[in-house]
């Protein structure tokens, strides 16, 4: 009987060290980890030059990035947790630049933008937008070109301040109908943190380059080192957070407004990885279907369809300005 509960005491105590030196080889690992990441945070930091302008808005910096002149002014919007609109939009605004100013803004939490936490809801998004512009020097009216997310930004900015929106290019935006689809709940803003939480760890840096690098040979080296050295600095904030958990209730203010009655050029993705694009063409149609003047292209690539397709999308919009005129 002594012997029975010795080795069962035993056993118990083997048990215990095996699960305490796993916590501890954790432990070790995440402070390797962490140095290791503050370490190069600070190296990283001499390549994280703003190209465009760094705008006061209520006391932080936003960062505009402008390029091209023209008659027309194109402000390109960019979707839910975009690392580096200045950078991700490249392919885009190169050729788009011969013929028109093109804008891009990057949202707080965003690119080179400082990190607030901020309330996050559709207004106040726009505020900060429309107060970068402003602050920059850049008057309307716009032709905004919203990608994802953005297209109720662009929506509610058309429905709000009509005499500013000229017309909207969809670069496959989202219309509110789409997010009566989307999940959302308390868990979406600790699911963004906690990824967020093991960027701040250093965990990132241990996956392939490629994991994290948009799709597309667009982006030099150099660029591509600036890119990884700003998402491991700021993927996943608590902006992108706060934005995120108001996405349904955003789509619900912009559902309740009066369709802007606009130009609209919406491209849509045929090769979404998740398998939407029949919703999402769906809602396009559906919130569009009684406006006066829609032109759709649709076109074969993934949901990013400026990093597959630049030149069409820019012949579709020379076609589309044109006819404006």
């Amino acid at each position: 009987m002594n012997n029975s509960l010795k080795k069962i005491k035993n056993k118990k105590h083997i048990f215990r060290y095996i699960i305490l030196s796993i916590l501890g080889l954790l432990a070790a690992f995440l402070l390797f980890s962490f140095i290791r990441h503050r370490i190069l945070l600070a190296k990283e930091k001499n390549i994280l030059t703003p190209p465009g302008q760094m705008i006061d808005v209520d006391g932080y910096n936003m960062h505009i990035y402008s390029i091209g002149e023209g008659d027309k002014t194109l402000v390109l919007m960019a979707a839910s947790g975009t690392v580096c609109p200045s950078l991700d939009f490249k392919n885009l605004y190169l050729d788009l630049g011969d013929n028109y100013r093109v804008i891009v803004v990057e949202k707080f939490g965003y690119g080179y933008s400082d990190i607030v936490n901020r309330p996050r809801g559709i207004a106040s998004i726009l505020s900060d937008t429309r107060a970068a512009l402003k602050g920059a020097g850049i008057e309307g009216p716009y032709i905004l070109c919203p990608h994802s997310y953005s297209g109720l930004e662009a929506l509610y900015w058309a429905q709000t301040y009509p005499e500013e929106v000229e017309a909207i290019i969809g670069l496959d935006m989202a219309f509110p109908e789409a997010y009566n689809y989307t999940k959302g709940g308390a868990l979406v803003k600790p699911y963004y943190l906690f990824q967020n939480g093991l960027i701040n760890l250093g965990i990132g840096r241990y996956f392939s380059d490629d994991t994290f690098l948009p799709e597309g040979d667009f982006l030099s080296k150099k660029e591509e080192k600036i890119y990884l050295a700003l998402l491991n600095r700021i993927g996943n904030n608590i902006d992108v957070a706060n934005e995120a958990s108001k996405a349904k209730e955003n789509a619900e203010v912009v559902s309740s407004g009066i369709k802007p009655n606009i130009p609209m050029l919406l491209f849509l993705s045929e090769k979404k990885l998740d398998g939407s694009n029949e919703l999402w063409k769906k809602v396009s149609f559906n919130y569009t279907e009684d406006l006066n003047y829609v032109c759709y292209v649709e076109l074969d690539c993934g949901h990013y369809i400026f990093h597959f397709e630049p030149d069409r999308i820019t012949e579709e919009i020379d076609i589309f300005l044109q006819e404006l005129n």
